[in-house]
């Protein structure tokens, strides 16, 4: 099964992409927010040009755990993309990805402008993984 991953972030919007077997997950695009419906547009054309089967859509947490304004931001827009979407489409904990990504790059000694082009796709990545490797370990 193919899985595509987002990152919602208030500017752009990372995209991973999972293998037909749904087992690896890799960086895929950056979509760069406009309207929500040029966002949904390109969401719902890319899920249709990879033959996309689920989305997981990453849900930044609070540290407690608890729903905090970016959380129910990202919210906002899993209504929108559930409306035009065809595919069932679910939430993943992806607290510090982000962060995680960010501080990986940094040590890699990544330029700051390369950093900020590839992030946002690194960090969809990330939580797809994450969210692949639960699957796999429960069986499912």
């Amino acid at each position: 099964m193919r899985c595509m991953g987002l990152d919602v972030g208030d500017r752009r919007i990372g995209v991973a992409l999972s293998d037909e077997s749904g087992l690896v997950a890799f960086p895929l695009a950056v979509i760069n927010r406009s309207s929500g419906a040029e966002d949904m547009r390109q969401i719902a054309a890319l899920v249709e040009e990879h033959r996309v089967e689920l989305v997981v859509v990453g849900l930044p947490l609070t540290l407690t755990g608890g729903v905090g304004p970016q959380a129910q931001k990202v919210q906002g827009f899993l209504e929108q993309l559930k409306s035009v979407l065809t595919v069932p489409v679910v939430t993943w904990d992806e607290r510090l990805t982000t962060a995680e990504v960010e501080r990986l790059l940094i040590k890699a000694e990544v330029r700051r402008r390369r950093r900020r082009e590839v992030v946002d796709k690194l960090a969809a990545a990330v939580l797809l993984d994450a969210y692949l490797r639960s699957k796999s370990e429960r069986g499912t």
